[in-house]
C-alpha cells in the first residue's frame, strides 16, 4: 500500500457504499485500502482524516470520534504499545511494577511481557476498555524491544498472541509495527504490518529526518514484499 495524501470525497463514498453493499468484511476492506493515516501525537487524531481508507488513532480517542471516522469510511485501529510502559496512561499505576529501565527518547520504560501479570493486564483489563469504544482492532507498538531484549521475547509473542485471540474473535484486525527480525513467531496472529524508517529516521541527537541509506531501504523493501506475500496488509 502506498501513503497518500489525498484521496477525493467521492472515492470515500464509493468505498464505504461497496463495502456495505457487498458485505466486505474488516479484513477485505483493510486489504482493498489505497491510503493510511498514522495520527498518533500532536492533536492528529482532531484532525480531518475522512480521505483515508485506514486509519490508526490512540486508543485514548473517545468513542464518539471512533465512530466518527468509521461513518467516513475508515477502518480504524487503536494505538496500544505493549513494549513500553508510558506514564501517562490510565493503567500506568497498574503497569508501573513491571517497569524495566527508562527508554529516555520518549520518556517511558520497557515492559516486562516475561511477567504473567503484565500480560494480563494488557490483555484482559487494558484492551478490552479500547476495543469497547468502537475499534476495528488494535494496532501493537514497540513489540521489536526483544531486539535489545531478548529475554522478552517469550512474554511478547504470548501477550500478542492473547491479543490476537480477542480482536479476532469478534471479527476484528491486529496489526504490530517494526520488528522484522523477530515477527516470525507472532506472523500467524497478526492481520496487517507497518514499517517505519523505510527510506528515512528521526535522528534525536540532531531533532531532524535522515537517511536511512540505500542497503537499509533495500532490507526494509524486501520485507514488505514478504509480508505482502505472506498476505497480510502493508503500510
Amino acid at each position: 500500500m502506498r501513503f497518500r495524501h489525498l484521496i477525493t470525497a467521492a472515492a470515500v463514498a464509493a468505498l464505504v457504499w461497496t463495502a456495505a453493499a457487498d458485505g466486505a468484511t474488516l479484513r477485505q476492506r483493510a486489504h482493498a485500502a489505497r491510503s493510511f493515516a498514522f495520527a498518533i501525537g500532536d492533536g492528529a487524531s482532531t484532525r480531518d482524516l475522512s480521505r483515508y481508507d485506514l486509519v490508526v488513532v490512540d486508543g485514548d480517542t473517545s468513542a464518539t470520534r471512533v465512530a466518527q471516522l468509521k461513518r467516513q469510511g475508515a477502518v480504524v485501529l487503536a494505538y496500544l504499545s505493549v513494549g513500553t510502559i508510558e506514564p501517562t496512561r490510565w493503567w500506568y499505576r497498574a503497569a508501573a511494577p513491571y517497569r524495566l529501565e527508562l527508554w529516555g527518547d520518549w520518556g517511558e520504560w520497557y515492559a516486562d511481557t516475561s511477567k504473567v501479570a503484565y500480560r494480563d493486564l494488557i490483555a484482559t483489563r487494558v484492551a478490552p476498555r479500547i476495543l469497547a469504544k468502537g475499534f476495528d482492532g488494535l494496532f501493537l507498538d514497540n513489540v521489536d524491544m526483544i531486539e535489545t531484549h531478548p529475554a522478552q521475547a517469550t512474554g511478547m509473542v504470548a501477550v500478542v498472541r492473547a491479543l490476537g485471540r480477542r480482536v479476532h474473535g469478534t471479527g476484528r484486525l491486529l496489526f504490530t509495527q517494526n520488528g522484522q527480525e523477530i515477527l516470525g513467531p507472532m506472523l500467524p496472529v497478526i492481520d496487517g504490518w507497518n514499517r517505519e524508517d523505510v527510506t528515512a529516521t528521526f535522528d534525536f541527537d540532531t531533532g531532524r529526518y535522515r537517511s536511512v541509506g540505500v542497503t537499509d531501504t533495500r532490507y526494509a523493501t524486501a520485507a514488505i514484499r514478504r509480508l505482502r506475500a505472506a498476505g497480510k496488509v502493508v503500510t
